[in-house]
C-alpha cells in the first residue's frame, strides 16, 4: 500500500494520473505482490521498484515520466535511485546530477 500511495501521489501530482494510469499502477502492485511472496525480504525495494514499473510502461504508452522538473529543457525523465531498488528510492536528473526528492514527493 505504501508503494501504491507515493507513486500514485507523482502520478497526480505530475497530472499523469489518468484511468489507463493507475491501471499500469495497480498491474505493476499485482505483479509485485506476487513478486514478494517469493521473496518477503525484498519488502524494502517495492515502492523504487512499483516505480520503475509504472515508469517503463509509461514509456512505451506516454512518453517519458515522470519529465525533470529541475532543467529548463525539461525533456528528458527522472530515474530511481538505487537503480533496482533499495530503501528510501529517490527521484533523481542524471543530467544534472542532483537529487529531485523520495518518491512519492514530487
Amino acid at each position: 500500500m505504501t508503494a501504491r500511495a507515493h507513486v500514485l501521489h507523482d502520478l497526480e501530482a505530475t497530472g499523469a494520473a489518468d484511468s489507463d494510469t493507475v491501471s499500469l499502477l495497480e498491474d505493476a502492485l499485482a505483479q509485485r505482490a506476487w513478486w514478494l511472496e517469493q521473496w518477503p525480504a525484498g519488502n524494502q525495494f517495492i515502492v523504487g521498484l512499483v516505480a520503475q514499473d509504472v515508469q517503463d510502461g509509461l514509456l512505451s504508452r506516454a512518453g517519458r515520466w515522470p519529465v525533470c522538473p529541475a532543467c529548463e529543457d525539461a525533456t528528458h525523465a527522472l530515474y530511481v535511485d538505487p537503480d533496482l531498488g533499495g530503501p528510501d528510492p529517490t527521484w533523481v536528473c542524471e543530467q544534472a546530477g542532483l537529487v529531485v526528492g523520495p518518491i512519492g514527493s514530487l
